[in-house]
């Protein structure tokens, strides 16, 4: 926990928070100076240098995790490796669509991607952009540049053309609500500045965070413009993959069973304008998911 000290110099005093945190079996302190007299913003400050300690804790379990997963991903032969991917896509669409309320079960997915079997008695829509989403996510893998709104808006037109086709790629027109949520989405009006905002902060700050970190950010940031008529989620969480990916980490997906805690961790995030909830969530259960590397 951070701590307020005072240091007295002559005859005055100055104020520092203090926070010690352990990073493997090393004591570590970061401090913040605050000036002679004590902020009002005093608790979020505390806050704020607490989060710094805990991603330079994470961070160094990120990295062991890249490192393992490079051993593992380098000793695959190449078709182990695209049976990998694949199986990785079908929990992934799976997952995704299911949050999102699609009706298609794990089985119904795998039986389409793997076998080529379309399930019975299900919305056509829901089997055509699983179908769609599938066909995005292999654009998306094989997309080595930066991301771009062209890139973007045609990931998503993949996902719709074949159940929603006036939807699909564009940008909405009107006002937008989500069920249950309590965030106020942005103006239609408002969309084309905010997506200049968002993709201008990706290309001055993609350098700045551990790749990881940097995905679940990515991820919030563009789902709190939500630019589309539906699918924001399905395509944030493509573009934090897209981070993942082409860093060399491994990819992650969000289950369909940690979708409420994935929901309040966004709307907290949303409502205070303040990444962290999210971040920390994010990188939480992406060290759950891969904590064989770290062995």
């Amino acid at each position: 926990m951070a701590v307020l000290k005072r240091k007295k110099i002559g005859k005055k005093h100055y104020y520092y928070l203090e926070h010690s945190f352990k990073v493997g079996s090393k004591v570590r302190v970061l401090s913040k100076y605050l000036g002679s007299k004590v902020p009002t913003n005093i608790e979020e400050l505390k806050d704020g240098l607490e989060f710094e300690a805990l991603r330079k804790v994470l961070t160094n379990s990120l990295l062991r995790i890249k490192k393992g997963y490079d051993k593992e991903v380098r000793a695959y032969p190449a078709a182990e490796r695209e049976k990998a991917l694949e199986d990785f896509i079908v929990h992934f669409i799976y997952d995704s669509s299911k949050i999102e309320g699609s009706s298609l079960t794990y089985k119904d997915t795998e039986g389409l991607f793997l076998h080529g079997i379309s399930p019975r008695n299900k919305p056509i829509n829901d089997v055509q952009e699983a179908e769609g989403y599938r066909k995005a996510f292999y654009a998306m893998a094989a997309h080595k540049g930066s991301l771009t709104p062209e890139k973007i808006k045609a990931w998503h037109k993949m996902i719709f053309e074949a159940s929603v086709l006036s939807i699909a790629g564009k940008l909405r027109k009107h006002k937008i609500m989500v069920t249950g949520s309590r965030v106020s989405f942005p103006h239609p009006e408002s969309l084309p500045t905010m997506l200049k905002d968002f993709f201008r902060w990706y290309r001055q700050n993609r350098n700045r965070y551990n790749p990881v970190e940097f995905s679940a950010q990515i991820h919030l940031k563009f789902v709190t413009v939500h630019p589309f008529s539906d699918g924001n989620g399905r395509i944030s969480r493509l573009l934090a993959n897209h981070v993942l990916l082409h860093a060399g980490y491994p990819l992650f997906n969000i289950k369909f069973g940690d979708r409420m805690v994935y929901y309040k961790n966004l709307e907290t995030s949303q409502l205070w304008g303040k990444d962290k909830h999210f971040v920390r969530f994010f990188i939480k259960r992406y060290l759950k998911a891969n904590k064989r590397y770290l062995k």
